[in-house]
């Protein structure tokens, strides 16, 4: 631990609703990696939409791009759905200097159950965890709660609980961590082969990849609550 931290690790939403000072809401597949793509993309804001008619409310009036799901499918006019690989190949050119809103069913779920609980809150995937690591180590933070979403809030998923697990391994060296047994157990659990079978178009295989790049970026995610809005943005 650093200090005196604690540190907890908990699943679901039922896992969010015990946290209290810090919050870490966990989502590999697929949320917190699209999120942090559109920040390295340069969004110039990265709005959280708690259900899809807020998201859908911002594109039309205000002309942001909406992206996310409800089960896994991405919302009819939505711009592009929960897929980092969708993501990626739209491109930089097209997200840079543009404000952009997400809707999940985990992850995003996760971050408003936690808001006016806790007094921090981060988002966390694989892609930025060490990054997260070392923003929380300097943050002051007296709890750490981390929460795996698994899908939907509702049933565990290996990817998030061992990249939970990883985190908490970069804040405690009493907790172990071995990254290839975890990946050897996320890509034989169906949680990554309904994507890795190719028969859904909602499910890219491509995502696997993208979501299980550990530390693609030096920044953490943080959430910020801006009046009525919940920001997502880059910490250092």
């Amino acid at each position: 631990m650093v200090d005196s931290m604690i540190v907890h690790h908990h699943s679901l939403l039922e896992g969010v609703r015990a946290a209290r000072d810090t919050a870490v809401i966990v989502d590999v597949f697929r949320a917190f990696t699209c999120a942090s793509l559109l920040l390295d993309f340069d969004v110039t804001e990265l709005l959280l939409a708690e259900n899809p008619e807020d998201a859908l409310r911002l594109k039309r009036d205000l002309g942001y791009l909406a992206l996310g799901e409800v089960e896994g499918v991405m919302v009819e006019g939505f711009d592009l759905g929960n897929s980092p690989a969708d993501i990626a190949r739209s491109g930089r050119d097209f997200f840079a200097g543009r404000k952009a809103v997400l809707r999940t069913s985990a992850g995003v779920k996760g971050v408003f159950a936690a808001a006016g609980r806790c007094d921090r809150i981060y988002a966390a995937s694989y892609t930025t965890v060490s990054a997260l690591a070392r923003v929380l180590k300097n943050s002051g933070a007296a709890e750490v709660h981390i929460a795996a979403m698994g899908w939907s809030g509702r049933n565990r998923t290996p990817e998030d609980e061992h990249c939970a697990r990883c985190l908490h391994s970069l804040l405690d060296p009493a907790v172990s961590y071995d990254h290839a047994s975890a990946l050897t157990e996320i890509l034989t659990h169906e949680s990554a082969l309904k994507f890795l079978r190719g028969d859904k178009p909602h499910f890219p295989a491509a995502d696997v990849t993208w979501c299980l790049q550990k530390d693609l970026f030096a920044f953490a995610m943080k959430v910020d609550l801006d009046g009525k809005a919940v920001v997502l943005r880059k910490e250092y």
